[in-house]
């Protein structure tokens, strides 16, 4: 019997029904909400994108606690559509830096235009992208269109890109504690 497309993805009726999970988030009194608004606004509006990254050892545990916090973002069903990669090693932080710039390179000569690659002169920046090799850890994040069910078949990972955005937003913003 030929396999079918219908055959490879699950139908939701088949998965089992999930337990409710209570949730009591805490509860703050006007000033303390105020506060703590604020507070974040001060620390998210300190975040920078920087080009230049200091060699400096950064512990593997807080790298694995920024990527478990990007990992809490909201992903439709639930799925959380995502991969984080964590990458040390330099060879291999020298190659996803060739790899990068040799798509931003395309980007800057082609895909995006003589507007963008002005509009991006007053910033000093161009497709070398030299912090790739400095930087102690470079976090890859790969968004996954499906997900494979330990019977095999497909499972879709319902607005993906937006998910896998959130996390990111989420890592950036947890990078910035100190």
């Amino acid at each position: 019997m030929k396999k079918t497309y219908e055959d490879e993805w699950v139908d939701n009726d088949e998965e089992d029904d999930l337990p409710h999970v209570p949730y009591s988030p805490p509860r703050y009194c006007e000033e303390t909400m105020l506060q703590r608004s604020k507070d974040f606004y001060t620390l998210m509006n300190q975040r920078r994108s920087v080009r230049f990254i200091s060699p400096e050892p950064v512990p593997k545990e807080v790298i694995d606690n920024i990527i478990l916090t990007a990992g809490t973002a909201p992903s439709g069903a639930h799925t959380e559509p995502w991969t984080f990669v964590v990458v040390s090693d330099p060879e291999t932080k020298h190659q996803v830096r060739l790899i990068v710039e040799k798509e931003e390179e395309v980007n800057y000569r082609q895909r995006m235009g003589d507007k963008w690659v002005h509009d991006l002169a007053k910033f000093r920046t161009n497709w070398i992208k030299e912090y790739l090799d400095v930087a102690p850890y470079l976090i890859l994040i790969f968004k996954q269109t499906y997900g494979i069910l330990p019977n095999g078949k497909k499972e879709t990972h319902y607005y993906n890109e937006i998910s896998v955005s959130i996390s990111c937003g989420i890592l950036l913003a947890s990078l910035q504690v100190k």
